[in-house]
């Protein structure tokens, strides 16, 4: 079963919350569900040199409000909060070329009804970097870009995240590993990553390193702490 599902989503609900919180009916539900999927694309690129995580989305009636998790907030805070409403005037541009790209598209007029949405940001740091998958999954990809020799990536990078308190961690590469001819699959994995336990905090993450023989596939397992 570990191997099969993604391990946050296995555990969501119990040890890990849903990224999205808002209802909706069924008309408005698939125009919030692809807003927020765009925005979490928009944000992932914009944000990438401030370290983004992960980014909470809550909606209310003509109010949205996200928590964008950092590792380095102050490039997103800016001097005396200048970033953070360089950011906000960003995000209501985007989501208003969004809406009027799908009114243009779509039969609905859904967006007609909503009249102007409010956007509220809080920006959230993220503790240790190196406890987070996504962030190694990243920090690994671009080392791979630059060509750095994977099996030493992989090596310091299981070093840094059983230094940072780690009960466990797993990386696999899967691809032309070092330009091969042949694809293959590489495994390094250091301490336990107990899959199958519910209780477990095992964070997941995959990132795409595109190299000059193709993509590598990295996927990254981190066992934060034992369940007691």
């Amino acid at each position: 079963m570990g191997q099969k599902i993604n391990p946050k989503i296995f555990r969501l609900g119990g040890v890990y919350t849903w990224g999205s919180r808002w209802f909706a009916n069924k008309r408005r539900y698939g125009e919030f569900l692809l807003e927020d999927v765009k925005l979490r694309e928009y944000l992932a690129k914009k944000l990438k040199i401030a370290g983004f995580l992960e980014v909470e989305i809550e909606r209310s009636i003509n109010k949205m409000k996200l928590i964008i998790h950092v590792s380095k907030p102050g490039i997103v805070i800016g001097r005396g909060g200048s970033g953070l409403e360089d950011m906000k005037k960003a995000i209501e541009r985007f989501l208003i070329h969004f809406r009027m790209v799908r009114q243009k598209n779509a039969a609905t007029r859904f967006w007609k009804e909503t009249g102007k949405l409010k956007v509220e940001i809080a920006v959230e740091p993220v503790k240790e970097p190196n406890l987070c998958a996504p962030l190694v999954a990243v920090s690994i990809a671009d080392q791979l870009v630059r060509r750095i020799p994977p099996k030493r990536a992989c090596n310091q990078a299981m070093e840094r995240v059983m230094n940072a308190g780690a009960v466990g961690v797993k990386i696999l590469l899967a691809g032309r590993i070092n330009g091969a001819e042949i694809a293959r699959r590489e495994k390094f994995a250091s301490g336990s990553i107990p899959l199958s336990t519910i209780r477990e905090e095992v964070d997941f993450a995959i990132s795409p390193a595109l190299t000059k023989s193709g993509y590598i596939g990295v996927k990254v397992w981190i066992c934060k702490k034992k369940s007691t």
